[in-house]
């Protein structure tokens, strides 16, 4: 049972890695529209995919009888709230296999929505649907969500509804390397925003942001960027933060149950009578750091959870961009964004989702400093040296984020470009 700080912090120290042991794991999401109505599949037709995706050796995970995703050697499937699909991917050593892996999912998965009559859909924010157009699922804890998320964050509903995202986790060699990670992370969140923006449209309008989602986050319940991840933190510091932080739900046994009015230190002092006063274990924690929905978080590694979900020309840049800077060039990327003032970066952090490249963060606008990054991540990423088959590196993964600097024109801009001439919706699915 957890009773104490010092576990918390021995649990966030287990997740020290020697540096030859590194790994990279990507997380994405899709949006999914039956393509005869251009609505969002409902739960039955969830089952179908899920059923028929079986047949390339997934095997299904099930709550209560009812599938709720898949699995496959280190790889899962799960459903969102609103129907949309994620994978979370295995551990991997470099971004030649990361990108390999997501290429024979969406190959598996475009095999199943054709047949099905699916459309995908990979921005954002959800371009098409009303949030009270959206059909749930049985899943347990989306329904006490549903009911909890509204009450800190007037867009909550529509984060779990209507967004998709691209998460990157990556692994810290000890506690001072955590803490320089962390603030780069942080630090870089407006530039993220500017460059993967991909979500501008918003129920078949021009919503005159170029990320829609990042917006709705701001404005959701546990989220956002918070002035203590800009203090010299360490593995004590976080766990202080989360201990003191609101609890979302409690899995007891079958049951999920509204953690509404505690933190989770009540939890660990056993003063929550609705579950009979039991403390938590090391599950119950992992659930509680999962539903902190700031934009990075600590678990037994780092999460990055500030880029739009987009497709294929740009699925790997993003992890390839982070995976430079922090694994390849991190000393010098400290060097730059540890002397940047933490009030202006969340400044630029609310600005960006508007203005984008054209937001300004220390006297530069942040196309200034996205090509400037970019420069350091392709300078980490040869320095890595990893070499394909072809006998390629993994650089050759940023030439999509080099083409968005070049010409000043992010994902979002094509977007609005496309669908703005005649407002085809087939526009917004993908090719």
């Amino acid at each position: 049972m957890i009773t104490s700080k010092e576990q918390i912090i021995n649990y966030f120290k287990s997740g020290i890695k020697s540096t030859k042991n590194f790994k990279i794991g990507i997380e994405h999401e899709k949006f999914l529209f039956n393509n005869k109505d251009n609505k969002r599949i409902d739960y039955s037709k969830t089952k179908e995919m899920f059923n028929a995706l079986l047949e390339f050796g997934w095997n299904p995970i099930l709550e209560e009888r009812n599938i709720i995703g898949l699995n496959k050697k280190g790889k899962n499937i799960t459903i969102e709230p609103g129907n949309q699909i994620e994978l979370s991917g295995d551990k991997l050593n470099n971004i030649h296999e990361a990108c390999a892996e997501s290429q024979d999912y969406l190959f598996e998965l475009r095999q199943v929505t054709k047949k099905l009559g699916i459309n995908i859909v990979s921005a954002g924010f959800d371009p098409i649907s009303k949030l009270n157009e959206i059909p749930n699922n049985p899943k347990q804890r989306y329904k006490l969500m549903t009911k909890d998320m509204p009450l800190g964050g007037k867009l909550s509903l529509d984060m779990m509804y209507r967004t998709c995202g691209t998460q990157l986790n990556i692994d810290y060699s000890s506690e001072k390397d955590f803490a320089k990670k962390f603030r780069i992370v942080n630090s870089i969140v407006p530039i993220i925003i500017a460059l993967f923006a991909n979500s501008s449209i918003v129920e078949k309008k021009n919503s005159n942001y170029l990320s829609y989602r990042s917006k709705v986050w701001q404005n959701t319940s546990r989220g956002g960027l918070p002035k203590v991840f800009f203090e010299e933190l360490n593995f004590e510091k976080y766990a202080d933060f989360i201990i003191n932080f609101p609890i979302l739900f409690i899995q007891d046994g079958n049951r999920y149950v509204s953690g509404k009015k505690y933190i989770f230190k009540d939890f660990m002092n056993g003063k929550i009578d609705k579950i009979k006063n039991k403390l938590p274990n090391e599950n119950d924690l992992s659930i509680h750091l999962s539903t902190i929905f700031t934009e990075n978080r600590l678990k037994k590694y780092i999460e990055m959870r500030s880029m739009d979900t987009c497709g294929w020309d740009c699925l790997c840049a993003g992890p390839a961009f982070n995976v430079g800077i922090l694994y390849g060039n991190i000393d010098e990327v400290f060097e730059l964004v540890s002397k940047w003032d933490k009030n202006k970066i969340i400044n630029a952090y609310l600005e960006a989702p508007k203005k984008g490249f054209n937001t300004q963060l220390m006297g530069k606008d942040l196309l200034f400093w996205a090509s400037t990054l970019l420069n350091l991540s392709r300078k980490g990423l040869e320095s890595r040296d990893i070499l394909n088959k072809s006998k390629k590196n993994e650089t050759l993964f940023l030439n999509h984020l080099q083409k968005v600097i070049d010409n000043k024109t992010t994902n979002a801009d094509h977007m609005i470009s496309r669908f703005s001439k005649n407002e085809d919706l087939n526009e917004l699915y993908d090719k």
